[in-house]
């Protein structure tokens, strides 16, 4: 079963539920887990492609969006609504609906910021995960 981990930003955070992916990719990319990030659409797709360039000096974590890149050689994918393909481990959702497919992960990471249409969506997705039996962690970050 898939274990979903809510990530919501305390006030006063100085960044967006895009930063903390940021800084979550970063963490995943080191135990060595392949990352599928899902956001509402391209345009949303291409701001993070250039946040994660940019986002610190000294990291580097190969990425890419989902149909411009050769998914065998990058462990790190942006998409927004296409097939995953054969992606399984984790899956960290921007989009503000439950991902059709998220069940074929492991890991289904849920980022929630201070913007109130995001967290109001956030927790009709709590709900329907723990309505349907899903395990549920929930974890504060302060950006």
């Amino acid at each position: 079963m898939t274990r979903i981990d809510f990530y919501s930003l305390k006030e006063p955070s100085r960044g967006d539920r895009f930063l903390l992916a940021c800084r979550l990719v970063e963490r995943i990319y080191g135990t060595g887990q392949r990352t599928l990030i899902q956001v509402p659409d391209r345009e949303q797709a291409r701001h993070l492609d250039r946040l994660l360039w940019t986002f610190r000096q000294q990291s580097f974590l190969p990425h890419g969006l989902v149909n411009d890149s050769d998914r065998a050689l990058t462990p790190i994918l942006i998409g927004h609504g296409e097939d995953p393909g054969e992606e399984n481990q984790v899956l960290i959702n921007l989009s503000l609906e439950v991902p059709a497919f998220f069940e074929r992960f492991e890991r289904l990471c849920e980022l929630i910021d201070q913007d109130s249409n995001v967290r109001e969506t956030g927790r009709k997705r709590y709900v329907y995960y723990r309505d349907h039996g899903y395990p549920l962690h929930h974890h504060e970050i302060q950006l």
